[in-house]
Parts: structure tokens; C-alpha cells; sequence
């Protein structure tokens, strides 16, 4: 037996429907989470949930009678003839015996629904646990280009109803609407017993009728929901984009302006809300006014066979019980088909979610990736992320084992496209990528991650510890393992002195530390996961000059024997690389180490003079004192300089053409 909720038996068979209407399709979609085939204790559990739903309406309908029998004798109606001497006893005994049952029926009906939902809570929120755990899990197997265009507020939301939605689904069907048409049918039946056809006739139009305005009144409201739910979707949406870039809203004082646009989203809300609230009367009142006329209706037939002598002042009574016992069912069906038909809304955008194809896919019996030395080769990529605009033009370069290779260029040249194509968050149009011989499409994406370090220019950090933070490079790491790499990062001594030491919490995205702090931890966890191949997407940008220096030397010593990828913005950070490689709208216009291309004068050198003469230029301004920025400030963008240059006519190399 196992509790694992993402066993392959827990997907159904066929794709999840995003029809509104397809009920059904939904239902069957569900059932492997309801039916677990892993799960013989849940599969037990239903069972004994359907047989107490069973007892359960065998004592509601016991009820009525129990009621009519104490009338019945009460009224002297009992139709049982007894000596005179016996009929005292009868008189007293009968009523307050039907009474006691009357009760204890009651108590019956009560306790065993309650035992039901008891039973079946175990079913309903393990259901709901799988399917959030699936939703999850496939979001993170989407692409990053879904990533990229989702707002991440909407899909907590969209996540959130969606789990409500699917407990709504479980909950109501098995505890509700299997149930109501349980007692509906028993009903029906015993009128049509105890009483005649015409009794029968009156309560199917009563229902009929009831369950026509229902649906039209359900339809009606399914609209105005769906506007709410997109108000309430966008607001919270602006609410999170909001507070997420507090910092930003303060440096522009915007506050009035983000207010004002979040009270827009949820003025709209409001509206919503209003209509939904509305129109949920008008749904109460018809369905009680139809009700009220069947029940009316019914009881006036029975006083007529009470006056003909058809009938006992104990059926009256009955009859107007069975009917009220008729309403609370027949009210759970229409707040059945309301409140499914809503939670269907709710998980429809989850539901397409979940029917979406991850972008990049494994092959199938795919192997792990086997790396021996840590070669990368690019032959011949073309990439582009849509067909209008290529990004990548024919790239062909080698990063050697154990060597350091530094691609520049301007915004837009392509230089995030090759991290992102190698981690294969995309597949190429065109071309190959191996490391060691093997094409990465060819292998795992999990082994070919493992075996990458990267260190990005903007680094998000989990809102937990900075031992948690870490650790994140290799979750089996011990604390003195990641107290080390904390070490070689340069940031070991800036938590010790910490209060909480490495038990500091970061905060949202690690807005607790300065840019410098955030860079260095995930240096420390790309050390502490100790990858044969390092991708460093300038892994300095953030710091100080004098912490810069300490952090290369760390990067350096990490680097050796590991073949390493530079995405460069600054070049004094890459005069070291074996080779640098310049590009421009997706093509190589030069390449060679920095001397050699400096010797060349062309695009590289033109980008290094300028950013040279920036620096100087700050140097000179700061020693007379009249730099008014800080005195370790970076200096500008390699993009700059060479969107200046990049007008100017050069001469390429011989290989440029690569």
C-alpha cells in the first residue's frame, strides 16, 4: 500500500475535458482519484460510505411513517379493534412508543449520515491531495515560455479554486447527488403505496418543474460567476505584481496609482459579486415557490380523502412530512447541479492546465547523460522563439574540456538564448548540441541539469533560511558541506555575524540581502553542487569592486578542471577566458582571446576602450571628489558600448563567418 500521490495509477486514462458543459467527461475523469487502484483502504472506504448512505435513507424514510402511526393514535384512527378494557393501555402506549421511534429514527438518520461523511472525508481529501499534487507537479514541467508569459498571482488563484473546485465535485456527487436520488425514488415509491397515482402525478411535475428552472437559473449564473472569478483572478494579480515590486512603487511614488488600479479590478469584482448574490435570490424564490404550490397541492388531496374517508388525519400529517422530506433532497439537487456546474468553472482553466503538453519532453527510454570530460559543442544552431524572428544563425563553437569560454554581444545578440538552449529549456530548430559526443535532446533533461552549474546575473532566492538557500545546490548535503561553499563564496563571514547565523531568513526572492549577498549564495550553492560544467551568467554583475576580485578568484578556483560558459556584460570579468566569442544578431563577427582581439581592433577592442575611458573617467571624478555615485559602482553594460559601436564598420576575422 503506498501514499505516494504521483503513481502512475493516479491519471486517468483519457485527457481532461475543458468543455463547461461535459459533466460527465469530468466525472469519469475523477473517478481514478475517487477509485484509486493503489488503494484498497480508500476502495473499502467508498464502499462502506455507499452502505451508509443506504441505512441512512432507509431511516429517513422511516421516519414519515413513525410520525403517521403516533397521529394515527392519537386521533383514534389506528384501525385496530381492542377490548375497552385494553384500549386505555393502547391509547397511551402506541402514541408515546411511535413517538420514542419518531425520535430515535431521527437520531438514526443523523448519525449515520454523519458516520458517511466521516468515512468518506479520508477519500475526498486524499482525490483532492492528487490532483493538486499532479497540477503542481505538471506546472513545473511546462516550458519556460509558459513561464515567461503567465502571471504568477492568477495561477496561485487559478491553483487554489481549482483544488476547492475539484473537493466541491468529490464531496457533491458521492455525498449528495447519489444520495438524493436514492431518497427521491424511495419517496416516489412509497406514495405511490400508500397513496395513489394522482399523489405521484403531482410530485414528478413538482420536480420536473423544480429542475427546469433550476437549470435555467444555474446557466444564467454560470456567466455572471465566470466574470467574478476573472475580476477577483485580476485583482489579485495586480495585488501580488504590486507587492512583489514594492520597491519600485516607492521609487516612483505610485502608491495612489497601484491602489487605484487594484480598486479598479475590484470594483468590476464588486459588480460581480452583486449580480451573483442577486441572481441567487431569484433562484431561492422560484425553486420555493414552485415546491410550495406541489406541497399545497398534495395536501389539499389529501384533506379531500380524509372528508371521503379515504384517508386518516395520519396521512395528512404523513404526507405533508413527506414532502418537507421530499424539499431537503430535492433542494441538495439543485444546489448539486449549481454548485458542480461552478466548481467545473473553477477548474476549467486547471483542467487546460493539466491538458497541456509540456514543450520539451524526453524521448522515450531516453539515457542519462555520461560526462567524461565536459566538452560542449555547438554545430550549426539555429534557434528561434517565434518563426518570424531567428535568433541564432547557423552557431557553431567548442568550449574544450577544462577550458573557459566568454560569450559578448549586444541586447538581443543571443547570449541568454545559448544558457537557455543549453539547459534545454528549448529545443533547437536546427542543429545539434553535445557535450561529450552526445546530443543533449538524446539524454534525460534531469541528468543533463545535474551536470550543469549555473549562476545567473539576477538571482530569485526562496523565501526561507540561508541555509535552506544553499543547501538548494545539493539536498543531501551536510551543514559543514554547506558552510564550506558559504566559505569559498566570500559570504561565510557576513553570516556568522547574522543573529540567526545561517537560520537568517532571506525574505520574499531574498529582498532581505543586498544584491551582492543574494549573488554570493548562489554562488555557494552552484560551489556546493559541484558540477563538471559551470554557466556563468555574470556572476559579479552585482558586486563591488573589491569583493568582485575575491569572488572571480573563488569562481576561478571553482573552474578548474570544469569546462565553463561566460555570458559576459562586463568585460574586465572575462580577460582571462581561453576564448571570447563576440556576437551579433545570432552570428559570430569575432572571436579569440582578449589579447588577439584587441590586437584586431575591431568590435571587442571598441567595447573595451569605451568601457576603459568610462572607468577612468568615474576614477578622476571620484578623487575630486565630485562623483556623487557610489564609489564602487559598476561600470556600465558591455550591451552600451557596443549598441555604440556596433554601427561602425570592421573588418572580421577569418573564421567570422562562423
Amino acid at each position: 500500500m503506498t501514499d505516494n500521490p504521483h503513481q502512475a495509477a493516479d491519471k486517468p486514462s483519457a485527457g481532461i475535458s475543458t468543455d463547461r458543459g461535459a459533466l460527465v467527461a469530468t466525472l469519469v475523469n475523477l473517478w481514478p482519484y475517487i477509485w484509486p487502484s493503489d488503494r484498497r483502504d480508500l476502495k473499502l472506504r467508498v464502499v462502506g460510505a455507499m452502505l451508509l448512505l443506504l441505512a441512512a435513507k432507509l431511516a429517513t424514510i422511516a421516519v414519515p411513517f413513525t410520525f403517521k402511526w403516533a397521529t394515527d393514535a392519537l386521533a383514534g384512527q389506528g384501525g385496530v379493534p381492542l377490548p375497552p378494557n385494553l384500549w386505555m393501555v393502547y391509547a397511551l402506549a402506541v402514541p408515546v412508543t411511535m413517538t420514542i421511534a419518531y425520535g430515535g429514527m431521527r437520531v438514526l438518520m443523523a448519525v449515520l449520515t454523519q458516520m458517511r461523511d466521516g468515512v468518506f472525508a479520508k477519500v475526498s481529501m486524499h482525490a483532492v491531495r492528487r490532483l493538486a499534487y499532479r497540477t503542481f507537479e505538471h506546472m513545473h514541467q511546462l516550458s519556460l515560455r509558459f513561464h515567461l508569459e503567465r502571471k504568477t498571482g492568477g495561477l496561485t488563484r487559478v491553483l487554489e479554486r481549482g483544488r476547492n473546485g475539484i473537493e466541491i465535485i468529490v464531496r457533491m456527487v458521492i455525498l449528495q447527488l447519489a444520495p438524493t436520488i436514492i431518497e427521491v425514488a424511495l419517496i416516489v415509491g412509497v406514495l405511490l403505496w400508500q397513496f395513489d397515482w394522482r399523489y405521484v402525478a403531482v410530485i414528478l411535475v413538482t420536480v420536473v418543474l423544480y429542475m427546469w428552472f433550476t437549470y435555467v437559473a444555474t446557466e444564467w449564473r454560470i456567466n455572471i460567476r465566470r466574470t467574478m472569478n476573472e475580476s477577483d483572478t485580476d485583482a489579485n494579480t495586480k495585488a501580488i505584481d504590486s507587492l512583489l515590486n514594492y520597491e519600485t512603487v516607492k521609487y516612483f511614488s505610485a502608491e495612489e496609482r497601484e491602489a487605484a488600479r487594484y480598486d479598479k479590478s475590484m470594483a468590476r469584482y464588486e459588480a460581480a459579486s452583486v449580480k451573483a448574490y442577486t441572481s441567487l435570490a431569484v433562484l431561492n424564490a422560484g425553486q420555493a415557490v414552485i415546491f410550495t404550490f406541489g406541497l399545497g397541492a398534495t395536501m389539499v388531496m389529501c384533506v379531500n380523502g380524509i372528508l371521503a374517508g379515504t384517508n386518516t388525519i395520519g396521512d395528512f400529517v404523513m404526507i405533508n412530512a413527506m414532502m418537507i422530506q421530499l424539499y431537503q433532497p430535492l433542494n441538495f439537487m439543485g444546489m448539486v447541479y449549481r454548485e458542480i456546474k461552478q466548481a467545473v468553472t473553477d477548474i476549467e482553466i486547471m483542467f487546460s492546465i493539466l491538458a497541456r503538453p509540456p514543450e520539451i519532453v524526453d524521448r522515450p527510454g531516453a539515457p542519462p547523460l555520461k560526462v567524461s570530460e565536459g566538452t560542449i559543442r555547438f554545430e550549426n544552431v539555429v534557434f528561434a522563439y517565434d518563426p518570424e524572428r531567428c535568433i541564432l544563425k547557423g552557431l557553431s563553437f567548442e568550449v574544450p574540456a577544462g577550458r573557459t569560454v566568454a560569450v559578448v554581444g549586444p541586447s538581443g545578440a543571443g547570449k541568454s538564448t545559448i544558457s537557455r538552449l543549453l539547459y534545454r529549456f528549448y529545443d533547437v530548430t536546427a542543429g545539434r548540441i553535445l557535450i561529450d559526443g552526445q546530443d543533449i535532446s538524446a539524454v534525460t533533461q534531469k541528468s543533463l541539469r545535474l551536470a550543469i552549474g549555473m549562476v545567473p546575473q539576477d538571482t530569485v532566492l526562496f523565501n526561507d533560511t540561508i541555509r535552506y538557500n544553499i543547501r538548494y545546490g545539493r539536498w543531501d548535503a551536510s551543514d559543514a558541506e554547506v558552510e564550506e561553499a558559504a566559505r569559498l563564496a566570500q559570504i561565510d563571514g557576513f553570516i556568522r555575524i547574522s543573529p540567526k547565523g545561517y537560520e537568517t531568513e532571506v525574505g520574499e526572492r531574498g529582498l532581505k540581502l543586498s544584491g551582492g549577498e543574494k549573488q554570493r549564495v548562489a554562488i555557494a550553492r552552484t560551489i556546493l553542487k559541484g558540477p563538471p560544467i559551470l554557466l556563468l551568467d555574470e556572476a559579479t554583475s552585482a558586486l563591488d569592486s573589491h569583493t568582485e576580485k575575491d569572488i572571480q578568484d573563488a569562481l576561478d578556483r571553482v573552474a578548474e578542471n570544469r569546462t565553463t560558459l561566460v555570458i559576459a556584460h562586463r568585460l574586465s570579468t572575462i580577460v582571462g577566458a581561453d576564448e571570447i566569442i563576440v556576437l551579433d544578431q545570432g552570428i559570430i563577427v569575432e572571436r579569440g582571446s582578449h589579447q588577439q582581439l584587441l590586437s584586431h581592433n575591431g568590435l571587442y577592442a571598441s567595447m573595451w576602450n569605451r568601457q576603459r575611458e568610462a572607468e577612468e573617467a568615474r576614477e578622476k571624478l571620484a578623487l575630486a571628489g565630485e562623483d556623487t555615485a557610489a564609489p564602487n559602482r559598476n561600470p556600465p553594460p558591455v550591451e552600451d558600448e557596443i549598441s555604440k559601436a556596433a554601427s561602425r564598420p570592421l573588418v572580421a576575422p577569418a573564421d567570422a563567418a562562423e
